[in-house]
């Protein structure tokens, strides 16, 4: 079972401020015209533990997008029949340049969309784009997580559109947790996936490239404590095994000692832990234990 978002159309006309008299005239210029107002509203989503506990680790119910930590941005966009992009615009939760978190409104003309809504976890520096109904991609440096729903909308008449529809997760979820302390000169981890990718399919979720990529972390515990490491890789399949590579690097960049660890499984919205020693010299992938919430939290010995 995915986690889900619930994003409602509603009319636009009950969520304005003008007087009826104004409210008419504006439906008939739109009538004039051939455009309809759509409002998308970015509603309650639930949150379930068992499918990637994320934020806490207890099952809540459902909350409201800007009370959602992990979601930090949100782009909607609509493609006419030829795939021309009509409208797309971006909220980032807390920039001040929206009335509510979740909520769009776009005047379209009539005829037949594709929509596509993507929901992400934000962060500064962050390059996201959208570019079609088949084509998005992180272009820094790594993923996030990310929920999306592409659905055609027809528009009929210059009457407000009511819809109900979910977005899913489609992100994967690797978790890196060292058993041994960092030294003071391991300041980074790089992460690097042999299969997967940064960009996706919003009609699909998923990947748009098995070439894989890699990310460097930066561990925030304290020199002696145990590390861990998160990364948030889209799947070129649904469920996708690859090589995992683990490096730990000094300040500039030299590789201070490497982890392989082969045949990961993964699976889009679970999570998979990665759990041995890091940094220890004398340590070898075959110390790695692997946990998947997806495989009834059965722990494999590499």
């Amino acid at each position: 079972m995915f986690k889900k978002f619930f994003v409602a159309v509603f009319a636009l006309l009950a969520a304005t401020n003008c007087t009826n008299e104004s409210l008419e005239s504006v439906v008939e210029n739109n009538a004039e015209q051939g455009y309809a107002p759509v409002t998308v509203h970015v509603n309650d989503f639930s949150i379930t533990q068992e499918e990637m506990p994320l934020g806490g680790g207890t099952t809540r119910a459902a909350q409201n997008p800007a009370d959602y930590t992990d979601v930090g941005a949100i782009t909607l966009a609509f493609y006419d029949a030829a795939g021309t992009e009509v409208y797309k615009t971006t909220q980032i939760k807390g920039d001040g340049s929206y009335t509510t978190f979740g909520e769009f409104t776009a005047n379209l003309q009539v005829g037949t969309y594709t929509m596509v809504a993507v929901a992400r976890y934000y962060y500064a520096g962050d390059a996201f784009t959208l570019t079609s109904p088949t084509a998005a991609a992180y272009t820094s440096e790594r993923p996030r997580e990310t929920f999306c729903l592409t659905q055609a909308v027809t528009v009929t008449s210059a009457s407000p559109l009511d819809l109900d529809v979910t977005l899913n997760r489609i992100s994967s979820w690797l978790k890196i947790v060292s058993t041994d302390g960092r030294p003071a000169s391991a300041t980074k981890i790089r992460t690097s996936f042999a299969k997967g990718g940064k960009g996706f399919n919003p009609t699909t979720g998923l990947a748009t490239t098995d070439a894989g990529f890699n990310q460097t972390n930066n561990p925030s515990t304290a020199v002696g404590a145990t590390i861990e490491v998160n990364a948030v890789p889209f799947l070129y399949t649904d469920e996708e095994s690859m090589t995992i590579t683990i490096e730990a690097l000094d300040a500039d960049d030299n590789v201070l000692a490497t982890r392989v660890v082969n045949n990961v499984p993964f699976k889009r919205n679970r999570q998979t832990i990665l759990t041995g020693a890091v940094f220890t010299a004398d340590a070898s992938a075959a110390a790695f234990k692997l946990e998947t919430s997806w495989l009834d939290d059965e722990t494999v010995n590499f």
